[in-house]
């Protein structure tokens, strides 16, 4: 029978004198009280107390179990005989053969020790020392996060070191001469070398370095360098080398009590552009402010038009830096914003291009108990400017307007529902360096919308079914003079504005006149699948010139839409959208899928666009998209990606990637190919490698994999 730790209390309290209980008392004021379980418990002659069998001693958040514990009382110390499992709360575990600590286990000396920290790293050395609780030094040590064989096989690697000191405070972990083995292979040798223990989310050090080739940049290395400025920044440095370039990467985070901020960028020096610095800056924040506003920026810029694609980073064709304060509430939104534009496309002129944009929106509801409903007022100022002072091409423009509508529903017994709507809007236009418009221009457009819909539902069995027709009756007449289009040339036709007033993205183009959107919604939830489906169209009194040919709008009858979902309870996603006239002539169509299974995942989507100058294309765009992983075995996975251009018959990127990764070690290998090039791209092969070794990453307390011996 297991005596509980009032038997050890009992015997202590009837052997201490005097003296020995005061200085007891005062040590305990600042150490708890220590507990003991075990088989049996006896008290020699000499004083020393012994316990037997399965036995536990806790002190504060320290466990140590042992076949055998012996407390001498006059010396203060414990001698345990093995095997011993210590804990200390934090994460980490001592096991060992034999130790001899004081009473307070604090410090004392531990044979045959193995660390464990964090369940990733352990620690194997003949003798572990600790002292003071907070330091722990182990002599003639191996370090490996790999699985640790009984038939004494090697590890994958391993560090070996004279003397490895463990500072559990810190959390930090200091070799002395360290030695790096591959397969108990030596390979690399450092006299010193610091690590963060596995349990240490950040700390000042190296980081994964990376290899990369590439066709034109050659054989190179990057080895980052991260610096903990205190507990909310950091700055990582990251200097990339090759025979062709010279570069320096950096990126800056900080958290603040009401906000973030972060910033990543390079400075080059490379054989590309030998005459000049390249670089990219890029950055983003926000800040919560008082009465609930929001700030936010994002920041965006490039030297040249191909850095991006040079140096292997995510490629965008036009960047945008923003920065924008705004509130929203239960009834009220207001938002400010201030846009620049940088255009990396070849051969086009950014002078000519709005690239100044200033946006302004404010909106408020109420609820109204005369005529009940909801009247909606806003207010939204939009300007843009150009720095060509050419005439027409170097348009500038802003734009003034205001608007209020009533909105109320109707619901009736048979089921039907009725939405009514009526507005009027008032437009103020500031047109500058255009001879074609005069400088001040206006306009006032009421309009009203009566929509109806009839929501049907029928269950059978597990498996429920929605149905609901829609229609709405619109009208609007813009009166007031004629205005550039210069905000809604690119117009999508989707189930997000079938039943909308006004179908163009912004208000400087409205729809006019009297026009029916039909359609028809279903829905299907059940077992194993269910979807979504939206058919309609537009019709309208008089067609409206605005509308682009492959938008879907144009004509006095519209194109008719069609858009679905399918989701899989195996894994399947696939979303899809086209607009198609009466000869079923597609002028678009989008298709997106995914897929995950137990070991294969994969990603696709396809792209058909009708070539039409008004909206930028003079060919037709046709591209399909593949992207996939397969798990071959637990450590190995293969991927592949690849996008190919279907009106040109060619592919436009390529790659593939195989990636290992057990307990211990993760290696990625990639290879991609770009093959499109312009003025300022070549096209380009890149060849990538990572190598790292796990248990020291904060990530990998995210997961956890153990390899059997037998694999």
């Amino acid at each position: 029978m297991r005596l509980a730790a009032l038997v050890f209390l009992l015997i202590t309290a009837l052997c201490v004198t005097p003296q020995a209980a005061r200085a007891q008392a005062n040590t305990d004021e600042q150490t708890p009280p220590a507990v003991l379980i075990a088989d049996r418990v006896s008290v020699t002659p000499d004083g020393k107390l012994i316990a037997q069998g399965n036995v536990e001693a806790f002190q504060g958040s320290q466990k140590i179990s042992a076949r055998q514990i012996t407390y001498d009382r006059a010396t203060g110390t414990l001698t345990i005989d093995g095997p011993i499992r210590l804990t200390d709360g934090n994460d980490i575990t001592i096991l060992a053969e034999a130790a001899q600590l004081d009473r307070d286990m604090q410090n004392g000396l531990l044979q045959g020790a193995r660390m464990v920290m964090a369940e990733q790293v352990q620690l194997s050395a003949l003798e572990l020392k600790r002292s003071d609780g907070r330091y722990s030094q182990l002599y003639k040590t191996s370090v490996t996060s790999c699985q640790v064989c009984a038939e004494g096989r090697a590890p994958l690697w391993q560090i070996r070191a004279r003397r490895v000191v463990h500072d559990q405070q810190e959390r930090q972990l200091y070799f002395d001469d360290a030695q790096l083995r591959v397969l108990d292979i030596p390979v690399f040798y450092l006299p010193h070398l610091r690590l963060p223990d596995p349990t240490l989310d950040r700390a000042t050090g190296f980081l994964i370095p990376s290899f990369r080739t590439t066709s034109q940049l050659s054989t190179g290395i990057k080895v980052p360098y991260f610096f903990k400025l205190n507990d909310n920044a950091d700055i990582t440095v990251s200097p990339y080398l090759s025979p062709k370039t010279r570069t320096l990467d950096l990126a800056y985070r900080h958290a603040f009590a009401r906000g973030r901020i972060a910033f990543e960028g390079a400075v080059t020096r490379d054989d590309l552009l030998p005459d000049r610095t390249r670089g990219y800056l890029v950055g983003a924040g926000a800040f919560a402010l008082p009465r609930r506003y929001q700030l936010s920026f994002d920041f965006e810029w490039i030297s040249d038009n191909a850095y991006l694609i040079d140096y292997g980073l995510p490629y965008r064709d036009r960047l945008n830096s923003e920065i924008a304060i705004g509130r929203v509430t239960r009834d009220m939104f207001t938002r400010a914003a201030l846009i620049h534009y940088q255009s990396l496309r070849d051969g086009e002129d950014e002078s000519i291009l709005p690239t100044l944009v200033f946006d302004t929106a404010y909106q408020r509801r109420i609820f109204p108990e005369l005529t009940g409903g909801e009247l909606r007022f806003g207010v939204w100022a939009h300007a843009h400017r150009r720095s060509s002072n050419l005439d027409v091409l170097g348009r500038d423009v802003a734009r003034l307007t205001a608007e209020t509508r009533w909105l109320k529903s109707w619901f009736f017994s048979s089921g039907l529902r009725a939405d009514w709507e009526m507005g009027l809007a008032a437009d103020l236009f500031d047109i500058s360096q255009d001879s074609n418009f005069t400088d001040r221009l206006s306009r006032l457009t009421p309009s009203a919308a009566l929509t109806l819909r009839m929501p049907m539902t029928r269950s059978i069995g597990q498996t429920t079914h929605f149905l609901e027709p829609i229609a709405q009756f619109g009208w609007s007449n813009v009166n007031g003079d004629a205005v550039p289009n210069e905000e809604s040339k690119l117009v999508e036709f989707d189930p997000g504005n079938l039943l909308s007033l006004s179908r163009f993205p912004a208000p400087d183009v409205r729809e006019e006149d009297l026009r029916l959107a039909y359609g028809l919604n279903y829905a299907r939830f059940g077992p194993g699948w269910q979807g979504f489906l939206t058919v309609g169209q537009v019709i309208r009194k008089e067609a409206q010139p605005q509308f682009t040919s492959t938008s879907g709008l144009a004509g006095d009858i519209s194109d008719f839409l069609l858009a679905g979902q399918i989701q899989a309870d195996f894994g399947l996603d696939v979303t899809a959208r086209t607009i198609f006239d009466d000869s079923l002539d597609i002028s678009k169509a989008e298709l997106r899928g995914d897929w995950a299974g137990d070991a294969l995942a994969l990603t696709g989507s396809y792209l058909w666009l009708q070539a039409d100058l008004a909206e930028g294309r003079a060919r037709a765009v046709s591209e399909i998209y593949f992207d996939g992983a397969y798990q071959l075995n637990p450590s190995w996975t293969a991927s592949a990606n690849w996008r190919y251009d279907l009106a040109d018959t060619r592919a436009a990127t390529a790659g593939i990637g195989l990636t290992y990764r057990n307990e211990c070690v993760e290696v990625d290998l990639s290879v991609n190919r770009r093959y499109i090039s312009s003025t300022s791209v070549e096209p380009t092969t890149d060849f990538g490698f990572t190598i790292a070794l796990r248990g020291f990453s904060a990530t990998n307390g995210k997961e956890r994999y153990v390899r059997s011996c037998n694999s």
